[in-house]
């Protein structure tokens, strides 16, 4: 399919136009980076804790900011996650700097819950809540009770009989169409086992409030340094193991060129990142890793028609076989980008909170390595050729690769 037949466009008369719309980008997000917003982390990057939690209606999410900052937790990220009917949110709260150890790391959720408590209510005194208590806490208060009378028969049986009946609740809470909440002990009689005396019992000790928390993740700062650290080493190590295959499949030239682009790519999608003051996670690090991929298929296949081109008209200006050369590929880097382009919007629009971050980037970084292919990498490549004056060794590479396709016919 080809959108354009045999187009004239002189992209390399546009390159100071190219190079002046990059310098305004890069430079833009590197300002922001330094002076602005700088960078925002996911946790996975700048320790702390993460709670999601699920409310029986919909939250007020600048209430609980202001509860979080009158318990003097400051520096919370709070944020709506999943459809608006899912009532969810994630806090997520940085280790503070006289925190230690694992143990103060456990102090955050417990202080967002008791910040939470404060806006939501607490239950009568002496009760616990069920919508956040554990396996081991139901089974515990279950053997205390004893509704079903077991302790006759001795703790050894009685006690694995509650822990199962326990384990059996909190899995019915916790799965749709409840997904960590109930309005009602009655509700429980659903499950097998589950009788009037037990749920007297757990009417006893417990209470249900209006949140649960879905999930908790926490991560220390050494374990936060070295993801950031680990995260520059395996971009860096992507850009020179490509700059190390171009350089022997083509050669130097086109590699230093594709490795510039790619530099330029992953630069301003991350300026994005922080003029937007969008979150830096792991699977926007994936992401990046992913642009690293595709912005340089996409260069290999424009350096490779230009190599195409040297090998059937030797004597032509090498700006010339620059431009026919993109020209000729056009219609494939329309076609490919934009179906490209299409499927990661739709993942952006429709893909939910928890790739919101991978796909942002992506959208980004498709939208310019396709631009980089054509605006920064063919006029790296001319600069380059034109300084060196190697356009023999260009044509001596293109014999090469001619004496090598014919040793391989034979």
């Amino acid at each position: 399919m080809e959108f354009f037949h045999e187009p004239k466009i002189d992209w390399m008369g546009m390159k100071w136009y190219f190079i002046s719309l990059s310098f305004v980008l890069i430079v833009a997000g590197v300002v922001s980076m330094v002076i602005h917003h700088g960078l925002t982390y996911g946790i996975e990057f700048r320790s702390g804790t993460q709670v999601t939690v699920k409310f029986s209606k919909p939250p007020d999410v600048g209430a609980i900011r202001r509860q979080l900052a009158a318990e003097n937790l400051r520096g919370a990220s709070i944020q709506s996650i999943g459809a608006s009917s899912e009532h969810e949110v994630m806090i997520e709260l940085p280790l503070t700097g006289n925190a230690q150890g694992s143990q103060a790391l456990d102090t955050g959720k417990t202080d967002i819950v008791k910040a939470l408590a404060s806006i939501y209510g607490v239950g009568p005194a002496g009760k616990m809540d069920f919508n956040n208590a554990s396996t081991n806490t139901v089974a515990d208060h279950l053997v205390v009770a004893d509704p079903l009378g077991l302790a006759s028969r001795g703790m050894g049986e009685a006690t694995k009989t509650y822990s199962n009946l326990a384990r059996a609740m909190v899995n019915f809470r916790n799965d749709p169409p409840h997904s960590g909440l109930i309005s009602d002990f009655q509700e429980l009689s659903s499950v097998p086992g589950v009788t009037a005396p037990v749920i007297g019992a757990l009417q006893k000790d417990f209470y249900l409030s209006s949140f649960a928390i879905r999930n908790t993740e926490i991560v220390g700062p050494k374990v936060g340094s070295d993801l950031r650290r680990q995260a520059l080493y395996v971009t860096l190590a992507g850009l020179a193991a490509m700059l190390i295959y171009i350089w022997f499949r083509f050669e130097l030239s086109y590699g230093v060129a594709a490795v510039i682009a790619t530099f330029h790519d992953v630069i301003i999608t991350i300026g994005f990142f922080s003029l937007l003051n969008k979150e830096i996670s792991l699977t926007v690090i994936a992401a990046l890793l992913t642009l690293v991929g595709y912005s340089m298929n996409d260069t290999i296949v424009v350096f490779d028609r230009i190599r195409e081109n040297v090998r059937l008209t030797k004597r032509a200006n090498f700006l010339e076989l620059v431009n026919r050369s993109i020209n000729q590929t056009l219609s494939r880097t329309i076609l490919t980008s934009g179906l490209t382009f299409l499927a990661v919007l739709s993942l952006f629009l429709f893909g939910g909170e928890v790739i919101h971050g991978f796909a942002f980037a992506l959208v980004i970084g498709v939208i310019i390595g396709t631009y980089s292919s054509i605006a920064i990498a063919s006029p790296v490549l001319l600069y380059w050729q034109q300084r060196t004056g190697k356009g023999g060794a260009v044509k001596e590479k293109a014999r090469t690769y001619d004496r090598e396709v014919a040793a391989a016919r034979r």
